[in-house]
């Protein structure tokens, strides 16, 4: 009964009041009320133990969690890389002509490029060959012909044009003991191989004349090309001129003049069964090699059977 009393003391206190006044203090006493209610209700839905901010933590990843932006595909290609750098799309490569022939022997595109398809590299049987280059010359050629004769062995000696030329006796002394030629070039030209078909085929041939002009029928079976610069241009030519391009399986570097151990170490801790050598009798001081040859011949004959390469490959 006092709180009814009390509330008609409270309304009998608002009418004393001026209208204006009254609708003031019902105003207040209204919004205090939905102000409270408001309150009450949105803490009855805010979940237990949650708040805004433990919501924004779950979509923003942390900074060690996010691809750095400058990340790039590694160099081989590693697809988990290149997914990172695209966003997480990986697109499939459209297959390309390079892709559908990779498997193939290359085709050249210029005469320069190099290209050693066709070039016998090894005897292709268990008898190793021995390969002089750039000669023949004077002083350093018939030292060789004399410890290939001590031995019994015969080998390839792939001439220069010019020096066949030069020196037609000595030609004539190397077919005499049973060895083979080559054909190395006019002037051991290097470029050859980046030049005309025509060029290249001139050159071929001018050597060959000079070489059948102290040895008529004598065959020539091989080309090597100097410094082993072989192009698609170098091979065919040397191909449709009957000659089989010679590349090599071991090389001491005996071009440089090491001196004869380095070159007698190379040659009988490299060798096997069908290894070409690649040895030199001109083209610089060679009596390196004369040493050497001194040198490995009793372990190398003792090894394996050593010959020329065939007279005639065709």
């Amino acid at each position: 009964m006092q709180t009814k009393g009390g509330d008609s003391t409270r309304l009998g206190g608002l009418r004393k009041l001026t209208p204006a006044t009254r609708s003031l203090a019902i105003a207040a006493v209204v919004v205090i009320a939905l102000l409270g209610s408001a309150f009450a209700i949105g803490r009855g839905i805010a979940p237990t133990g949650e708040s805004v901010t433990s919501s924004s933590t779950t979509t923003t990843p942390h900074p060690t969690d996010q691809p750095a932006p400058s990340e790039t595909p590694s160099p081989d290609g590693d697809p988990a890389s290149a997914e990172a750098h695209d966003g997480g799309t990986t697109a499939t490569p459209e297959p390309t002509a390079v892709d559908e022939s990779s498997s193939a022997s290359p085709e050249p595109t210029a005469s320069s490029d190099y290209y050693d398809e066709g070039t016998q590299r090894t005897t292709g049987t268990s008898t190793v060959a021995l390969t002089f280059d750039d000669g023949p010359n004077p002083q350093y050629t018939p030292q060789i012909l004399t410890s290939l004769r001590e031995y019994g062995v015969t080998a390839t000696f792939c001439v220069t044009g010019k020096n066949a030329s030069a020196y037609p006796e000595l030609i004539h002394a190397i077919v005499a003991d049973g060895h083979t030629l080559c054909n190395h070039t006019w002037d051991h030209d290097i470029a050859l191989g980046s030049r005309s078909p025509d060029e290249i085929r001139a050159d071929l041939i001018r050597t060959s004349d000079a070489i059948h002009a102290a040895v008529p029928d004598a065959p020539i079976a091989y080309y090597r090309q100097p410094g082993g610069a072989w192009t698609y241009s170098i091979v065919s030519a040397a191909q449709e001129l009957g000659l089989t391009p010679l590349h090599w399986t071991i090389d001491p570097r005996d071009w440089d003049a090491p001196g004869a151990d380095p070159i007698t170490t190379t040659v009988l801790d490299g060798v096997e069964p069908g290894s070409i050598v690649l040895l030199h009798d001109a083209g610089g001081p060679r009596q390196g090699t004369v040493d050497a040859l001194n040198q490995i011949l009793p372990e190398l004959t003792a090894r394996f059977p050593v010959a020329a390469l065939p007279p005639s490959m065709n």
